[in-house]
């Protein structure tokens, strides 16, 4: 099963969960991919999505409420996805939920 589509995620974040959109979007070879996390504060386009199998990596440059880099990895079963969210300030935020489109 191929890991594109929107996912409705929670992230736990220091300010509380932080519910939103993930979208996958991969290429042709199915080896990157592009897409964008849409919640309460916007939408952060991905950058850098690799797919390995089942395995995602990718990062996101914020704005706001404050500019950051967020370095991610994710795993998605099924309909399922969970991973974690690295930045420089509050450490590993984990992100968990299920694929809606």
């Amino acid at each position: 099963m191929s890991v594109g589509g929107t996912y409705e995620i929670t992230t736990k974040t220091p300010m509380g969960d932080q519910k939103g959109t993930f979208s996958v979007v991969p290429s042709d070879d199915d080896k990157s991919f592009t897409g964008a996390f849409t919640g309460p504060l916007g939408s952060i386009d991905i950058e850098d999505g690799v797919i390995d199998g089942n395995a995602l990596t990718f990062k996101v440059t914020m704005t706001a409420p404050m500019p950051m880099t967020i370095e991610g990895k994710a795993s998605v079963d099924g309909d399922a996805i969970t991973g974690e969210m690295i930045d420089g300030g509050f450490g590993a935020l984990q992100m968990s939920g299920t694929r809606i489109g």
